[in-house]
């Protein structure tokens, strides 16, 4: 009988619809603030954005990761796309990027 390789993803989606989402601080000078975090795999991240930590590009197919405001009922405007490395460095860092 062949053998059947059943994988663990870690990023199925929540019975919700949505995905797996934790609750961290925000960067140097939000530190006091929460962020939701939700990790985007490769195979979803599909556009070009700008991480506010290293203000470099996430190009497509880059795993990383996107955190808004916990408290903020807004929607896309507030979410903002970190590598993954910049995301976890983000307490001594800071933003390096500001918007209006």
């Amino acid at each position: 009988m062949p053998r059947r390789n059943q994988r663990h993803r870690t990023d199925r989606p929540t019975p919700a619809g949505g995905w797996e989402s934790r609750i961290d601080s925000g960067p140097a000078g939000y530190d006091d603030e929460r962020y939701l975090v939700r990790p985007v795999p490769g195979s979803r991240a599909t556009k070009n954005y700008r991480c506010p930590g290293c203000d470099h590009e996430i190009r497509p197919g880059v795993p990383h990761l996107v955190a808004w405001p916990a408290d903020e009922l807004g929607g896309a405007e507030e979410r903002r796309h970190w590598h993954t490395g910049c995301w976890n460095g983000r307490g001594s860092r800071g933003i390096t990027r500001r918007w209006s």
